[in-house]
């Protein structure tokens, strides 16, 4: 069993504690921006490079898997297929998890205006290759990969674009039951002006995501959601609807490491139990050590201030320069984390 199977039954059984909050890395930008989601490499001395290749991107999520700190690494199908036949998953605790679908608001391909659309369904993953390496859905067939996956919506107040992705997520929950396939839900903010007012967006994202889940039974519903966090209100107005459904945050943008930090404190405060972070991770000047002090965040161990300054420790102790000096990345930058400071 993964450390995730049991750290969600304890959730559902009602025996949550902060040792239970769940810990994902997205390492899938490949589905996204592509080449530059990557990221740079960058030298201890501060100094950005090139992009990294690949293999060199494959490698930093090997380093985090070994790590054994996460509990979820999602990635590309084509990127798990890879780790999975260099063993990187063997006899791991951390279940490995792919992106189901790619819609359109994702493709952040560089000179691209596709994000600035209203977004569309689509989905690249064949769900039985993932699963059991066949064609078509072979139940009881063994598992030979992973039956993990994400699957991601995007509602804009329109009709059209929303019905359609409505009906592409029914798709996909029928090839998920015939595959034996477990998923989880993200639901963006909505990328294009929906005519709504700001303050109220964030309770139409929470409506939206309570009535396509109304009518979807236990079978079929996702193991826990991956959402923006849009502050206290919203987030404790979500998680306390309906405590059958596990609430996760997204990372959003790299931000300061304060932000980081505090975006874990404050949405397991107000009821998220899941945290799914890439560019925060990916983009930091030491990803494990980000990773260590998130997990020790999440726990109680550390405060986000507190955290901040022993990371900055760990830089300095390994020779690294900080993007910013310390005073400077204690500072919360994001709108909705400034609200929950209040």
């Amino acid at each position: 069993m993964f450390r995730l199977d049991e750290k969600l039954a304890r959730i559902r059984a009602g025996a949550y504690t902060r040792a239970d909050f769940i810990i994902a890395d997205a390492k899938d930008p490949d589905m996204g921006p592509s080449i530059p989601g990557a990221g740079p490499l960058r030298a201890k001395d501060g100094t950005l490079g090139r992009y990294q290749t690949r293999p060199e991107f494959l490698n930093n999520v090997r380093a985090i898997v070994e790590q054994d700190v996460v509990d979820i690494m999602l990635t590309s199908a084509s990127s798990f297929e890879l780790l999975n036949e260099q063993g990187v998953y063997k006899n791991s605790k951390v279940k490995p998890a792919i992106r189901a679908n790619d819609t359109t608001d994702i493709w952040f391909v560089r000179g691209g205006i596709y994000p600035k659309k209203p977004s569309r369904p689509f989905r690249t993953a064949s769900l039985s290759r993932v699963a059991t390496g066949t064609l078509d859905a072979a139940p009881g067939a063994p598992l030979v990969g992973t039956d993990l996956g994400l699957y991601s919506m995007t509602f804009n107040n329109d009709l059209e674009h929303d019905y359609a992705s409505l009906e592409a997520f029914a798709e996909f929950r029928y090839e998920a039951a015939l595959n034996g396939f477990k998923y989880f839900l993200e639901v963006f903010n909505p990328n294009v002006d929906t005519g709504i007012d700001a303050d109220l967006v964030p309770h139409y994202v929470n409506d939206c995501i309570a009535r396509c889940l109304a009518g979807v039974t236990r079978a079929d519903r996702p193991e826990f959601l991956k959402i923006a966090y849009n502050g206290p209100k919203a987030m404790e107005e979500l998680a306390s609807y309906d405590p059958s459904v596990i609430v996760g945050v997204l990372g959003g943008g790299a931000g300061t490491t304060r932000d980081c930090y505090e975006l874990i404190f404050q949405s397991e405060k107000y009821g998220a139990r899941v945290a799914l972070f890439g560019r925060k991770i990916n983009l930091a000047e030491d990803p494990l050590s980000m990773v260590k002090h998130m997990r020790a965040v999440a726990s109680g161990d550390l405060s986000p201030s507190e955290a901040v300054k022993s990371y900055h420790g760990d830089l300095g102790k390994a020779g690294i320069k900080p993007s910013r000096e310390l005073t400077a990345d204690l500072e919360v930058t994001e709108k909705p984390l400034k609200a929950g400071l209040a």
